[in-house]
């Protein structure tokens, strides 16, 4: 059996005291519906990756204390969109949080800000510039 050093990411999961508002959310803004395993747990599937959702009761699996709900202030969840300025006009009449209104950003990827019912940042960007639209070409389309 060989052994690597390289890690493959999975999922990022979000511990909430509201699993099915942040469901209702992500399958919103993904278009996918949320897949549950218990009423504790459900997981909202992508090409790339999948977005897990977890109860603060789930927590104490871990180990108690080690995950707070709603208590994020330094990660961006990101999607990939095929249009940014069409999906902002498919939700921000459903979003309650739209932090920024889609704008190109230096980098030359065109993102949507947002935040979900707990207040972790989401964004969805398109890349506009040629730059951009190379790094994301050949790893991220469908």
């Amino acid at each position: 059996m060989t052994t690597s050093t390289t890690a493959s990411l999975v999922s990022v999961r979000l511990i909430t005291d509201d699993v099915a508002a942040l469901a209702r959310f992500y399958e919103r803004v993904t278009g996918t519906s949320a897949h549950w395993s218990t009423p504790d747990f459900a997981e909202v599937a992508t090409p790339a990756g999948t977005l897990a959702l977890g109860s603060t009761r789930t927590v104490a699996l871990f180990s108690a204390g080690s995950a707070r709900p709603a208590d994020n202030h330094t990660a961006i969840i990101e999607f990939l969109v095929a249009d940014v300025d069409a999906e902002y006009e498919r939700l921000r009449a459903t979003v309650d949080d739209v932090v920024q209104e889609p704008t190109t950003m230096p980098w030359g990827n065109r993102s949507l800000l947002l935040r979900d019912p707990d207040g972790n940042l989401v964004n969805l960007f398109t890349p506009v510039d040629p730059g951009a639209r190379t790094t994301f070409a050949a790893d991220h389309t469908e």
